[in-house]
């Protein structure tokens, strides 16, 4: 109702109900649009102007990021993600930025480090990212760190593999989406960012469960996790310690959203009724972090 508000509680679980749904789905893509950013100027304080397209990997990913001033796609395996982000970009389209977790490929670096990306690589390809965004990112962020990131098509587990793509490309972390949306955003002439959080450490081969957990669609798969805990019950104390590092990464993410506001660093966009409230339930309301998939 115009003139008047909710009380707190209820706008909070308005704001974060709605959130969950996901609005359009593309072959295992998910286009997730927070209830604020459908509001047109002039309502509660109005929400004109660009709007981010943020690209994530997992379901709780986008419970994290969804807000006032930004679409999510949640691009699950990634299958179509460069066709769904280019329909998803539009007139109003400020910039894209690829945000999530992701493995990490630098020795040095431990489970929970946020990691703004300088350039994307993919193969022999380098997109180099904007630099007052990443920035802003690195900036706002505490103990973020700046330098490569690069993207691949399909999970890098082992720690031999991770070891052998830092010494190839440099990067300090790796994930399945950042080369898409750097590409697309390359292609559209879009500002691009990228914000990462390291789960599996570059010495870290991840268990066979955590590789399972992860549905096309970018849910949890928590049936899949218990079987290959049962076939492979030595991988359990691998698991709890692949959980523990999916609880740090995602405490991180969580506290850089709240920093960095709605509009993530590029816009200022007034914050959405109700979200500090809703973004400090996060930890709670996501994935067990047990169940947390945890590819990179």
């Amino acid at each position: 109702m115009r003139g008047r508000r909710a009380p707190a509680a209820a706008r909070a679980a308005r704001f974060t109900t709605v959130c969950r749904q996901p609005v359009q789905t593309t072959f295992g893509a998910a286009i997730w649009v927070p209830f604020e950013s459908t509001r047109t100027s002039g309502e509660d304080g109005g929400l004109g102007g660009p709007r981010v397209i943020v690209v994530v990997g997992m379901a709780f990913e986008a419970r994290i990021v969804a807000d006032a001033g930004v679409r999510v796609i949640c691009s699950g395996d990634g299958r179509n993600l460069a066709a769904t982000l280019a329909r998803a970009i539009d007139a109003d389209c400020g910039g894209l930025i690829s945000f999530g977790v992701a493995g990490g490929l630098d020795p040095d670096l431990p489970p929970g480090t946020c990691i703004v990306a300088s350039e994307v690589v993919s193969g022999s390809t380098r997109v180099p990212t904007d630099t007052g965004w990443s920035r802003k990112l690195t900036d706002t962020i505490p103990d973020a760190v700046a330098g490569p990131i690069v993207g691949v098509p399909a999970p890098i587990a082992h720690a031999g593999a991770k070891r052998a793509l830092h010494q190839r490309t440099g990067a300090l972390a790796v994930d399945m989406e950042s080369h898409i949306v750097a590409g697309v955003a390359a292609a559209h002439g879009l500002p691009v960012a990228a914000l990462r959080v390291i789960t599996d450490p570059a010495e870290r081969t991840l268990p066979r469960a955590a590789l399972a957990a992860m549905r096309p669609n970018g849910t949890t798969d928590i049936l899949a996790v218990l079987g290959e805990v049962l076939r492979r019950p030595r991988e359990l104390p691998a698991l709890m310690r692949t959980a523990l590092d999916a609880r740090a990464a995602r405490a991180t993410l969580v506290r850089g959203r709240r920093l960095l506001g709605p509009g993530l660093g590029l816009i200022d966009v007034p914050a959405p009724i109700g979200s500090d409230t809703a973004v400090s339930e996060l930890i709670d309301t996501a994935p067990p972090a047990a169940a947390c998939p945890v590819t990179p």
